[in-house]
C-alpha cells in the first residue's frame, strides 16, 4: 500500500469524489488556486463549473451551497480558517441542519463543510486557532475529525455521501504526517471509532490532533504502563460502545481534546463514561484540554502554555497510575 501525506490523501479523496459523484462540486475562497492544498490540480481536470472561487463571504457562499443541496447537488464548502464558521452560524445551524426536520423529511441538505486549518498551527494568534467543533456537536450536526491520512481519505468520502450536513475538520498539525493509504476510493462509516493502540492498563480517548500526542506518550511510557488509545474519529455520531468497552477493560481513562474545557467534547465523553461504565472505573475520569477562556497567543511560549502537549498528558497518566 503506498504511503501518502495527510493532505495528499485528502486531496486524492476530493478528486475521486468529483470523478465518481456527478452532483458534487467544490466552492470556497481560493479553491481554484488550492491555497490550502486540498484542491491542487482540480480546476484543470474539472473546470470552473465544479471548482468555484467565491468572494470572502462565508454566509453568502454557504447559503448558496445549501440552496444547491436542496436541489439535489452535493456541494463541498471549504473554509480557509477554522473560526470562519462563526460568521455562517445562521446558514449552518439554523438552515442546513434544520431543513429536514422542519420539512418533515421532504428536503435534505447533503452539504459537506471542510475546515483544513483546524486547530492552532503555530503563531496564528487567537482568531485563527480555535477548535470549534463542540459548537456543532451541541447542535447535532454530524462532525468528523480524521487523525491520520487513511482516515482523512475514507471519512471525507463518507461525509460527502451523507444526506445530512457534515462538518469535516482536518487538523493542520497533522497535514505533513504520512501513512499507508490505498489508491482506490473507499469509505469509513461515520460513528465508528478506531483503536489506534491496544493496551490493558489505561485508556486515552484522544480527539483529532491529540491522537498523535496520546500515541507518543503511550510509546514513551510503555515500560511503565500499557496504554490503549481510542480515536472516536466522528464526534456525532459517537461510537460510545467502543469507548465503554475499552474503559471496562482498563478501569482508568483520560479524555484528551485540544479544545476548550467548559462545555467541550471531552466533558461530554467523560460524562457518558461515568454514566455507562461507573462500576468499572478504578478512579474518576480525567480530562486534559486547553486552558479555559485563554485564547492562544501569537507569542510561541504563551501559545504553548495554553495548548495540550505530550508533557501535560504524561502528567495526567502519572496521576492515574
Amino acid at each position: 500500500m503506498p504511503e501518502k501525506s495527510y493532505i495528499e490523501a485528502a486531496r486524492e479523496s476530493h478528486y475521486q469524489v468529483l470523478e465518481e459523484i456527478d452532483d458534487a462540486f467544490i466552492m470556497g475562497e481560493d479553491v481554484e488556486h488550492s491555497l490550502l492544498g486540498t484542491t491542487t490540480g482540480l480546476i484543470e481536470e474539472f473546470g470552473d463549473e465544479r471548482i468555484r472561487d467565491t468572494p470572502i463571504s462565508e454566509p453568502g457562499f454557504t447559503g448558496a451551497g445549501i440552496g444547491a443541496s436542496m436541489l439535489g447537488k452535493r456541494p463541498i464548502i471549504e473554509y480557509q480558517i477554522n473560526t470562519a464558521t462563526y460568521v455562517a452560524m445562521d446558514q449552518i445551524v439554523n438552515q442546513a441542519q434544520k431543513l429536514s426536520h422542519m420539512s418533515d423529511g421532504q428536503i435534505s441538505a447533503p452539504i459537506t463543510i471542510t475546515i483544513p486549518m483546524s486547530g492552532a498551527p503555530g503563531g496564528l494568534a487567537g482568531q485563527h486557532s480555535d477548535n470549534p467543533y463542540a459548537v456543532f456537536v451541541h447542535y447535532g450536526i454530524k462532525t468528523v475529525i480524521p487523525s491520520t491520512p487513511y482516515d482523512a481519505k475514507g471519512l471525507f468520502r463518507s461525509a460527502v455521501e451523507e444526506d445530512d450536513p457534515v462538518m469535516v475538520y482536518f487538523p493542520v498539525v497533522n497535514q505533513r504526517m504520512k501513512g499507508e493509504v490505498p489508491d482506490e476510493s473507499y469509505t469509513i462509516p461515520l460513528g465508528e471509532a478506531d483503536i489506534k493502540r491496544e493496551g490493558d492498563d489505561l485508556t486515552i480517548v484522544a480527539i483529532g490532533e491529540a491522537v498523535q500526542n496520546a500515541l507518543s506518550v503511550a510509546e514513551d511510557m510503555s515500560d511503565e504502563t500499557d496504554i490503549e488509545v481510542v480515536d472516536p474519529r466522528t464526534l456525532t455520531p459517537l461510537d460510545e460502545e467502543t469507548i465503554i468497552e475499552s474503559v471496562e477493560k482498563t478501569g482508568r481513562v483520560i479524555v484528551v481534546d485540544n479544545a476548550n474545557r467548559l462545555c467541550g467534547v471531552a466533558a461530554d465523553i467523560a460524562a457518558r463514561i461515568s454514566n455507562e461504565a461507573f462500576w468499572y472505573l478504578d478512579l474518576p475520569v480525567k480530562r486534559v484540554t486547553r486552558m479555559h477562556t485563554v485564547p492562544p497567543a501569537f507569542n510561541p511560549p504563551q501559545e504553548q502554555a495554553v495548548l495540550v502537549d505530550d508533557e501535560v498528558i504524561e502528567t495526567a497518566v502519572r496521576d492515574l497510575i
